[in-house]
């Protein structure tokens, strides 16, 4: 069976820990930030974990994981 090949788009995106999960940065914090609270800059600070659902969906289109 060939090889298969990893988006290039989810191993730009995501990263696996080591218990399985899928860390993602927060969307929303690149420009035009003038527009949201300090809250909500604040709250979406560093990454979050995505929903097994889909996590599942992640994982199919990187068959070998992320390093």
């Amino acid at each position: 069976m060939p090889k298969l090949k990893t988006k290039s788009g989810v191993k730009k995106r995501f990263k696996i820990t080591a218990t399985g999960k899928v860390k993602h940065g927060v969307a929303g914090k690149r420009h035009r930030l003038t527009h949201h609270s300090a809250k909500y800059i604040r709250q979406n600070r560093g990454t979050s974990v995505i929903s097994d659902a889909d996590a599942r969906t992640i994982k199919k289109w990187a068959p070998y994981g992320l390093d």
